[in-house]
């Protein structure tokens, strides 16, 4: 380990390593710490099923790593790191065999859904031609605009909840089933604030630089910003926990990639009693049951589209998703839940053997849930895709408490790192962000702006914070 650290980092996750990487390219000398064998939070990849089968244990698709305003600065394709595109983005399937679709192209996505087309690119347009400015905001914390008229007018829509946004922009189910599935990646209820916003973001993405997929599986970014990370000099202890920042080695920044629970369970000595009460109101959204398979041909689904599409989303209509995101908001488990989809091995095909397919999915459920979901996700599945039973190896499940046991940061299951609402995604985790009463001791995980998604800008501005504290010289 280096001698004379400037700043030690505690998690390897995206984040953990983006505000490394800041530090070390300002001539610090770093260390990460990470408490798990592999680095990567929440960006890794594993042989969940079988040999040969290689799954993505948290994120798998990643239009938030390609925009990146960090990750577009670092070289790494260098190290090793390829995106593969599907040729449907995301693909939203209904009983009776159709589906909508997303696509690069705004235009041909619009031509799909016949009447509401034109409502459709309205909606987007102005996201997709304008990101330059929006950027900025979407993808840092809250702060005085550049250009304060166009963020109003992406406002008027970003801060709708979804429900009320589809349903007064769009006239057939197609389209608003479709925007809906968009808006479930909030988990929050359709009916809140700011559902509406997370909804047009990720389409605008989708459009902007594609819902991509990293070739060999997530673990190839993670694996990717570590190399570039030591080629600048850093260093990476693995299997290193960190149960007080106590027994950390002297340095003038300790960064922390976790999420509030965790960072009062290693520091909380050091705070004072009103910032420790904060954070033991930072609230935890929904969590994840997530499951894993390993096939044994690809998924037979009645829709020809999905079959093309990296990712799936199984819910049906409007109200279908929206009951299903309100259940698992208020503690109830939805028996038609809103399924994500991805099967990345139908355009990678070094993630299985000749052949054999896997399969990512996770529904929302209520914080800390130990019900099994999985008889109710299988139903979803073959809802669309009949026979997809009769095609499994090997499933992999986990429940929340299995995902916070791989990943002490995602409380009770909840891979957002924190609810965002709108109470709480502007002051994520209080109104210091990235900073704590502690001198030299930062926040630089999701549960800071920008929040979750494999972006790292919550570790960028993190570091940079650091640097005009306590690193520059």
């Amino acid at each position: 380990m280096a001698s004379k650290l400037d700043a030690i980092v505690v998690g390897s996750g995206p984040n953990g390593l983006a505000a490394a990487i800041v530090l070390a390219q300002a001539g610090c000398k770093v260390v990460v710490f990470e408490a798990e064998d592999t680095i990567g939070g929440g960006a890794r990849s594993a042989p969940l099923t079988l040999p040969g089968f290689v799954h993505d244990v948290c994120s798998a698709i990643h239009p938030f790593a390609v925009a990146s305003p960090l990750f577009r600065t670092l070289p790494l394709a260098g190290h090793g790191l390829e995106w593969i595109e599907p040729p449907i983005m995301l693909a939203h399937p209904f009983d009776g065999g159709t589906a909508a679709s997303v696509v690069r192209s705004i235009e041909d996505t619009a031509g799909g859904l016949g009447a509401d087309g034109r409502a459709y690119e309205r909606l987007m347009r102005p996201v997709v031609d304008g990101w330059s400015v929006l950027e900025p905001s979407i993808l840092g914390p809250l702060r005085w605009p550049a250009n304060p008229l166009s963020l109003a007018r992406f406002g008027f829509h970003a801060l709708r909840p979804a429900r009320g946004l589809a349903r007064s922009v769009f006239a057939t189910p197609r389209a608003r089933g479709l925007f809906a599935g968009l808006a479930a990646h909030a988990m929050l209820p359709l009916e809140n604030a700011m559902s509406g916003g997370v909804a047009v973001v990720l389409g605008a993405l989708a459009h902007l630089v594609g819902w991509v997929l990293a070739r060999g599986g997530s673990q190839a970014i993670v694996n990717a910003l570590a190399a570039h990370l030591r080629a600048l000099g850093g260093e990476i202890v693995a299997g290193h926990p960190v149960t007080s920042i106590d027994q950390l080695p002297p340095a003038r920044a300790i960064l922390c990639d976790i999420s509030p629970r965790p960072l009062l369970q290693i520091a909380g000595h050091r705070f004072p009693e009103w910032y420790r009460r904060k954070l033991t109101q930072f609230r935890y959204g929904m969590g994840a049951f997530k499951v894993d398979w390993a096939l044994d041909g690809p998924i037979p689904w009645r829709a020809p589209e999905c079959a093309t599409a990296g990712t799936v989303h199984l819910g049906g209509s409007l109200e279908e998703v929206a009951a299903s995101e309100q259940d698992a908001w208020n503690g109830r488990h939805a028996e038609r839940p809103f399924v994500l989809l991805t099967q990345p091995t139908m355009f990678d095909r070094s993630r299985a053997p000749e052949g054999k397919h896997t399969v990512w999915t996770y529904c929302h459920v209520p914080n800390g849930s130990d019900v099994d979901m999985l008889p109710r996700i299988e139903r979803q599945i073959e809802r669309f895709a009949p026979g997809f039973g009769e095609r499994v190896l090997a499933r992999s499940v986990m429940r929340p408490s299995d995902i916070e046991r791989h990943n002490a940061n995602l409380v009770g299951g909840d891979i957002g790192a924190g609810a965002a609402d709108i109470w709480q995604f502007f002051t994520r985790p209080t109104r210091q962000q990235y900073s704590t009463p502690v001198p030299g001791l930062y926040i630089c995980s999701a549960s800071t702006p920008p929040g979750a998604g494999v972006h790292g800008m919550c570790g960028y501005f993190a570091a940079q914070r650091a640097l005009d504290e306590v690193l520059r010289d």
